[in-house]
C-alpha cells in the first residue's frame, strides 16, 4: 500500500544533522561527516539507518554518555605491510573514520592492488553499504564488517545475547554492466535493532522469529523485544561470528560487555572496524570467453544469472538504486510524518526552528 512521504531538502536535512552534531561537541569536520553519512543513508531509502538511528546511538552509547570521543585524533599504528595499515580509532565519530578509512584503503589499492585498514577502539559507522557502495562507484570491490556498538544478538541455540547485529558488505563496481553497483549488506541478525524501533515509532508489529522477549521468549512486540535471533539460524550465527573473530585479531574486548559497564572495567567495549578494497585489475586474469573484457564477462555472468525464467529477480543493491532514482526525481529526501515529528525533537535539542510539514511537498510511494 502507498505510504506519503515529505519531501525534505537534502540541504536542510544536513544543516540540521550538522547542527545536531555540534551542538553535542563533534567538531566541524565530525559533524560534517555525519551529516554526509544521514543524508546518503536516506538518499538510498535506509531508514533504519538514518539521521534518528545515528543520533540516537550517540545518545545511548556516544557523547552523551561519555563514551565516544568528540574531536578524537585518529592514531595510526605502525605495521610491517605497506598495503595494511591500523587505527587506534581513539572513540572518534565512527562515520568520520568510516569515510577516512575508505579513501585510504582505495588510495592503497592504486598503488599495491588491495589496501585493508583496521580500526581498533572505534564507536559506530552504521550503514556499511554506503561506504562501499561510494568505492564501487569510485570503481573498486570493497568491503567492510564491523561489530555493534552492544550485543543484541543470541547465539544460534542459546538465549543470552552475546553478540552485536555484526554487518557485513560487500560491493562491486558492476554500474557500467548493469546501471548500478551490487551491493550486499545486511546485518547478521534476522532484522536490524533500528528496523524494530522504526516500527516501534510507526505502530507496526515485528515478523514472527525476528526478536525475543527478555525471558527469551519469542515475540512480535517491537516494544518487548529485548534481543533478535540470527537469521538462517546456524549460518547466520556463523556469519555474526566472523565480525567477533576479526574483531578479536585487531583488539575487540568480549562481546557480551560491549557498550556496557559491566564486567572486568580492564576489558575493552569498544566496536571495531574492518575495511578492505580490491582494485579489479589486481584480479584480472585475462582469460574471459569469447575476448570479452572484464566488464563485458561481468555483464555476462549477471545476464546468465538473472536468464532462464530468473529475469524478475532483484540483484542486491537494485533497491537502493531505486530508492535513489525517487530521490533523484522528488529532489529531496522522503521521510515520514513518525519521522519529520523525531527530527524535530533533535531540532529543538540544539535550538532550531522545527521542520513544518505542511512547507515539504509529499510523494505517494
Amino acid at each position: 500500500m502507498p505510504e506519503t512521504y515529505h519531501i525534505v531538502p537534502r540541504e536542510k536535512h544536513d544543516a540540521l544533522v550538522t547542527k545536531a552534531y555540534l551542538a553535542r561537541g563533534y567538531a566541524p569536520e565530525e559533524a560534517a561527516a555525519g551529516a554526509r553519512f544521514c543524508s546518503s543513508a536516506s538518499y538510498y531509502g535506509i531508514r533504519t539507518h538514518n539521521g534518528i538511528k545515528a543520533l540516537h546511538l550517540d545518545e545511548l552509547f556516544g557523547s552523551k554518555v561519555g563514551r565516544w570521543k568528540p574531536g578524537a585524533e585518529i592514531e595510526k599504528l605502525p605495521s610491517r605491510f605497506a598495503a595494511a595499515e591500523i587505527w587506534n580509532g581513539r572513540f572518534k565519530l565512527g562515520q568520520a573514520v568510516a569515510y577516512e578509512a575508505m579513501d585510504t584503503c582505495m588510495k592503497l589499492a592504486d598503488k599495491f592492488g588491495v589496501g585493508i585498514v583496521s580500526v581498533d577502539n572505534a564507536t559506530h559507522y552504521l550503514w556499511g553499504g554506503g561506504y562501499v557502495m561510494e568505492a564501487a562507484l569510485k570503481g573498486y570491490i570493497a568491503y567492510t564488517n564491523c561489530t555493534s556498538a552492544t550485543s543484541e544478538v543470541v547465539p544460534f541455540g542459546g538465549r543470552t545475547p552475546t553478540m552485536g547485529t555484526n554487518p557485513h558488505s560487500w560491493a562491486f563496481p558492476t554500474q557500467d554492466a548493469i546501471g548500478f553497483p551490487i551491493v550486499i549488506d545486511w546485518a547478521t541478525s534476522t532484522v536490524a535493532m533500528g528496523r524494530v524501533q522504526q516500527l516501534k515509532r510507526e505502530g507496526r508489529p515485528l515478523a514472527p522469529g525476528w526478536a525475543v522477549d527478555a525471558e527469551g521468549n519469542p515475540t512480535t512486540d517491537p516494544n518487548k523485544a529485548a534481543a533478535l535471533l540470527p537469521f538462517g539460524a546456524h549460518k547466520g550465527y556463523g556469519l555474526g561470528l566472523i565480525d567477533e573473530l576479526y574483531a578479536a585479531y585487531i583488539g575487540g574486548g568480549l562481546p557480551q560487555i560491549r557498550g556496557t559497564a559491566l564486567g572486568d572495567p580492564k576489558e575493552k567495549r569498544a566496536s571495531i572496524f574492518f575495511f578492505q578494497v580490491i582494485h579489479p585489475d589486481a584480479v584480472n586474469g585475462n582469460g574471459f570467453a569469447n575476448n570479452r573484457t572484464q566488464t563485458q564477462n561481468v555483464k555476462a555472468v549477471i545476464a546468465d544469472i538473472l536468464g532462464h525464467g530468473n529475469e524478475k529477480c532483484l540483484l542486491p543493491g537494485q533497491p537502493e538504486a531505486n530508492s535513489g532514482a525517487l530521490s533523484k526525481k522528488y529532489g529531496g529526501l522522503l521521510f515520514t510524518k513518525a519521522e519529520i515529528e523525531e527530527f524535530n525533537h533533535l531540532a529543538a535539542e540544539c535550538g532550531q526552528t522545527a521542520w513544518n510539514p505542511a512547507e515539504f511537498k509529499t510523494a505517494e510511494v
